[in-house]
């Protein structure tokens, strides 16, 4: 486990650079997955995706697989893509607070 601290909020991450601890997700941790990501703005479109993956998490313990996540947002994989461009494992549920997806996401 590593840590990082960014606008003065230390997070605890694993070696994928994803939260240990959803509980610790805030504003700084979005904002620092922007810089990551290269993203210089959400829209409601991000968002959108940020919180059906927060959703999902809290109900199923997991994130959702792509084509549900594609599914749920009415997004196809390309526009999730556009939105988050590592993807929707690395850059979507990442900057969504989520732990690292264990499965096809």
């Amino acid at each position: 486990m590593a840590e990082i601290e960014f606008k003065g909020k230390k997070f605890v991450i694993d070696e994928d650079g994803f939260l240990e601890d959803f509980n610790t997700y805030s504003e700084e941790w979005v904002e620092y997955c922007m810089k990551e990501e290269g993203i210089e703005t959400l829209t409601d479109e991000h968002w959108g995706v940020i919180n059906i993956l927060q959703d999902y998490y809290k109900k199923n313990g997991i994130a959702p697989m792509v084509r549900v996540l594609s599914k749920l947002t009415g997004f196809k994989l390309k526009h999730i893509y556009e939105l988050f461009p590592s993807g929707p494992g690395k850059g979507a549920c990442k900057m969504a607070g989520l732990p690292k997806p264990t499965g096809c996401v």
